[in-house]
């Protein structure tokens, strides 16, 4: 089957360790199932995979990709892309967590074994793109809004930086649950679009907003002090990420201080992504596509991911 895959490690040049080939068809065992990929999104989760965060020489080759909808046996699924931890299903209760990609081959193929437990029925008002998009980013600031930041209408929520899949996903989330929405970004066209998709305001990295009740941060040391800036007394901070690396000071004084509580999150559970699935079919939300790709120009998706210049999620189709 073709596949795209990380050939090699290479910390400065993320691309060139990308291959599109054939690799071995996914084999069949107990408790899981082979998809037939429909549509798969990136993240950055993949371009950090090729610069050898997470992945070793000994793992490759390894077909990346967290995220996808497909079909088994005529059954119209999106694909939870958490293997193990507590659960265990389809792998047991001693496999500590990773995700698809890291242990196992991931979505970026025609086909895909996944656990069975791990399958969750593809709504007939989201097309497989769509519900592609869903499984890490758009989980992700599911979780970070409502399960763990539990966000309620009325309330005002800052997001630190415009344009990438799990920003994007919140703006629109949070507006359809009437959320206000303040995010960040340095791009006059990021925050005019942010703006478009139902943020109340966007704002230049750093600037001062009226104290929030949540932040959701992703960013990490370029944008950390603005966080707790930002968030009122008794406030929350939800980090799912650092893209710019750790703080150079975590402002503990503030922290407990202020009475600040910062929780982490990395994308959800299953039955959040039942829930997100249902909020979207019910809503009409959608997500973001920047641009779609066939399987066979992989490197030309994950170039333009590299670079930075999406605003919203990368799909190869399958």
């Amino acid at each position: 089957m073709i596949a795209a895959y990380a050939r090699d490690l290479s910390p400065d040049d993320p691309v060139a360790a990308l291959e599109v080939g054939d690799r071995p068809e996914p084999v069949a065992r107990e408790h899981w199932s082979v998809v037939d990929v429909r549509a798969a999104a990136l993240n950055h989760h993949d371009v950090w995979s090729l610069r050898g965060v997470g992945l070793r020489a000994e793992q490759l080759p390894m077909i990346l990709g967290t995220d996808a909808a497909g079909v088994v046996d005529g059954r119209e699924v999106v694909v939870h892309g958490v293997i193990g931890g507590p659960s265990g299903h389809g792998v047991g209760p001693d496999e500590p967590r990773s995700l698809l990609s890291e242990r196992y081959p991931g979505t970026l193929a025609e086909r895909v074994a996944v656990p069975t437990w791990n399958l969750v029925d593809k709504p007939a008002e989201l097309s497989s793109v769509e519900a592609a998009c869903l499984p890490t980013a758009w989980l992700t600031a599911y979780r970070m809004l409502f399960t763990t930041g539990r966000a309620t209408p009325g309330q005002r929520v800052l997001v630190q930086g415009a344009g990438g899949g799990v920003a994007t996903a919140a703006i629109l989330l949070g507006a359809a649950a009437g959320l206000e929405v303040v995010v960040t970004s340095r791009s006059d066209e990021r925050r005019a679009h942010a703006l478009t998709l139902g943020a109340a305001a966007a704002v230049e990295p750093g600037a001062r907003v009226p104290r929030v009740d949540l932040v959701l941060e992703t960013v990490g040391r370029a944008t950390w002090s603005h966080s707790l800036r930002s968030v009122r007394p008794g406030g929350t901070v939800v980090v799912a990420g650092a893209t710019t690396g750790d703080p150079t000071a975590a402002e503990l004084t503030r922290v407990f201080f202020q009475e600040i509580s910062v929780l982490g999150v990395t994308m959800g559970t299953r039955d959040d992504l039942q829930h997100l699935l249902a909020f979207l079919a019910r809503t009409g939300v959608r997500p973001l596509v920047d641009r779609t790709y066939p399987l066979t120009q992989a490197r030309e998706a994950v170039a333009r991911l590299a670079a930075g210049e999406q605003f919203g999620k990368i799909v190869v189709t399958v």
